[in-house]
């Protein structure tokens, strides 16, 4: 009865295990069973690199012969193009300094490609000018500025961009508007004319909308760029290029299918050679590929092609234990020690074999961490946290798997597909 209980228990570890990786893969939709939140699969929970997910990379060069550029002017055109880029909805964008007078600009999972080229490298220099050419005030004014609908006189609602300025542009607004009844003030983007309305009657509230200016996406991206505020110096795209998500997909898609066939050889490998050793490893295995990836879910690392790689090589390190281990055990086993004993034994003597394998690994994945950059580090990360995963599988979670079956079955369950001494 005790034996069956085991066996039992066994069995459904065994069961918890495959429903872990099942729901690991494909996830649980319980908002359609019970009302509650889904159980997403953890693909869909990972950060993916520019690399995977489709990336615009822009090059922007300062104009030098109108204003000095300095790393100062850099950071700040910096910081108002990710407020820009923001607005898109798009995920981390990669911005940095190239060189004395550049910036380099790397875009995610963008649809409108020259939308989003448009939009980063417009100067957006707003201006309010009268019928002279004189300029009434400009965006530094503006204290916020968002799409909205105007309602003309005719009772039409037009899309517009309604904006409110500061004390002192509501002042100089009133001012302008008080004398210019009748006139036209011209509203100028970079010193093209964008809207030109009429002044009916002087504007007291510190509040103005542009109109006619097309469609709700124009209205939307114009309320951004004067939103974010203009570029401290006028800047040209030296570059542009594209890597198609559909490019991405196909790499990643090409990726995990080099996976899972590794994957499978080392399980098929393990059972042929190691039989029912073999499975406890196989099954520790499919726990650690849970752990990890959850792990990294959790962590929002941002998995590239590089990341995939240092997660093949950590898995077939997460076997590399398991065989030193086994050898081990087999060495036991002919020195005619009980199955149990030559267990124990085999894991407590080849933990230090391992231990010391998989820090010289980690030393090496810390240097490429902090020496190396981009997707280097992407590397050198997974690996390390693959590492990390392997060591617990490989030494704990195999070792209880093994002690179980061989509880149940006796010390034949240690066969291991070659001739032991007894």
């Amino acid at each position: 009865m005790r034996k069956r209980k085991k066996t039992i228990r066994l069995m459904l570890t065994a069961l918890a295990v495959i429903l872990a990786v099942l729901v690991f893969v494909f996830g649980i939709p319980l908002s359609r069973i019970a009302g509650v939140y889904d159980v997403r699969p953890v693909g869909s929970m990972i950060k993916y690199g520019l690399d995977l997910t489709g990336v615009v990379y822009v090059v922007l060069q300062a104009d030098e012969s109108v204003t000095e550029v300095s790393e100062d002017t850099l950071e700040k055109a910096i910081t108002i193009i990710r407020s820009r880029i923001d607005s898109l909805g798009v995920n981390e964008p990669e911005i940095s300094i190239q060189g004395s007078n550049k910036i380099r600009v790397s875009i995610p999972s963008i649809e409108d490609e020259a939308a989003a080229v448009a939009l980063i490298g417009q100067t957006a220099k707003l201006q309010f000018v009268d019928p002279d050419g004189n300029v009434i005030l400009t965006g530094e004014h503006v204290q916020s500025s968002t799409y909205d609908n105007y309602t003309e006189s005719t009772g039409v609602q037009t899309p517009a961009v309604k904006l409110v300025f500061d004390d002192e542009g509501a002042a100089l607004f009133s001012e302008a508007t008080a004398r210019l009844i009748g006139q036209i003030i011209y509203i100028m983007l970079d010193d093209e004319v964008i809207s030109s309305p009429k002044v009916n009657t002087q504007i007291t509230e510190g509040t103005a909308y542009i109109t006619g200016i097309g469609d709700k996406d124009t209205a939307m991206t114009l309320a951004t760029l004067i939103r974010a505020g203009a570029l401290p110096v006028d800047f040209t795209v030296v570059q542009a290029q594209s890597v198609g998500a559909t490019l991405g997909q196909n790499s990643l898609q090409k990726a995990l299918l080099g996976g899972i066939i590794g994957f499978g050889l080392i399980i098929l490998f393990m059972l042929v050679f190691y039989r029912i050793p073999g499975l406890a490893a196989d099954l520790a295995l499919c726990i650690y590929v849970v752990i990890f990836l959850y792990i990294i879910s959790l962590m929002k690392v941002t998995l590239t092609l590089t990341g995939i790689a240092g997660i093949v090589l950590s898995i077939g390190m997460a076997v590399d234990a398991n065989v030193i281990i086994f050898e081990r055990i087999k060495e036991e086993l002919r020195l005619g020690k009980s199955p149990i004993t030559s267990v124990n034994s085999g894991f407590s003597i080849a933990f230090r074999t391992v231990l010391d394998a998989n820090v010289t690994t980690i030393i090496a994945a810390l240097a490429l961490f902090f020496f190396g950059s981009g997707t280097i580090r992407g590397f050198a990360l997974t690996l390390m946290i693959g590492v990390a995963v392997s060591m617990f599988t490989a030494v704990v979670i195999t070792k209880r798997l093994i002690l179980a079956i061989v509880d149940i079955f006796g010390g034949s369950s240690l066969n291991f597909g070659k001739k032991e001494a007894a």
